[in-house]
């Protein structure tokens, strides 16, 4: 039974998220119904993460099996053919190993938060960044992000609703970067807990207009209560950008 590995782009401003759900189309929904009119398998496919409504992705990872042996480059077009007009494409196809698997295979996962800094409203950008009026200090923000890089237990920043066994997770990489009236929060881990980029960038937001010091922002992380740390950016501004496997480093 061949296994394959699919990267994929979505818009999620009209989406319920990843997961299939019975208040609105879903990622997972639209792919498995686009296999489904394919080749007439009813089958469930397993992503690399959970991401949630609104939140969008540039290379979001999936896997299933076929009891019929495809090209790769089949099963992609003959899927994106049947997705249209659903705001979701396969970027690439590709057969892998038995033993691969999107989710538990993975060993990082990238985020990249966008938001747009100025006092004019969005027009290109709207549903695809968070428009924040204030001045942003992006120096303060990526100094203060720095506190949270490493082995941490991250309570203070996961949602009530987190299915993780755990709260203790390792965040690699967390850089806030300015390109022009743009502020890009790039974030990096073998794996998140459940709304935890949002929770840190609105977290991030709070020091970048000077609410908020670096040590309040260490405060909110040693309290180990969602409480005291920011609120949850908008998901429309969250991009899920990579997925590194050990074969498939990014």
């Amino acid at each position: 039974m061949p296994r394959y590995r699919i990267t994929i782009e979505y818009d999620g401003r009209h989406l319920v998220g990843w997961q299939r759900q019975v208040n609105g189309p879903s990622v997972q929904q639209h792919i498995e119904e686009g296999i489904l009119k394919f080749c007439g398998e009813d089958i469930r496919i397993q992503g690399a993460g959970r991401t949630d409504a609104g939140v969008h992705a540039l290379g979001q990872v999936a896997s299933f099996d076929l009891t019929r042996d495809f090209e790769p480059r089949t099963v992609m077009n003959a899927i994106n053919q049947h997705m249209k007009p659903a705001p979701v494409v396969i970027l690439d196809c590709e057969r892998v190993d038995e033993e691969f698997n999107a989710r538990f295979s993975a060993t990082g996962r990238h985020y990249l938060y966008r938001m747009i800094n100025r006092p004019a409203r969005l027009t290109l950008d709207k549903g695809f960044a968070w428009h924040v009026k204030k001045d942003l200090d992006h120096e303060a923000m990526h100094d203060a992000a720095q506190v949270l890089v490493g082995k941490h237990d991250f309570s203070s920043f996961r949602a009530a609703a987190c299915q993780a066994n755990s709260p203790i997770k390792t965040l690699t990489r967390l850089d806030v970067s300015r390109y022009d009236d743009e502020v890009q929060i790039r974030a990096s881990a073998p794996s998140f807990l459940h709304n935890q980029v949002r929770a840190m960038v609105g977290s991030l937001y709070l020091v970048g207009t000077g609410q908020w010091t670096r040590q309040d922002l260490e405060q909110a992380l040693a309290a180990r209560d969602r409480q005291k740390a920011g609120p949850n950016a908008p998901p429309y501004g969250l991009y899920l950008t990579d997925v590194d496997y050990p074969a498939y480093p990014n």
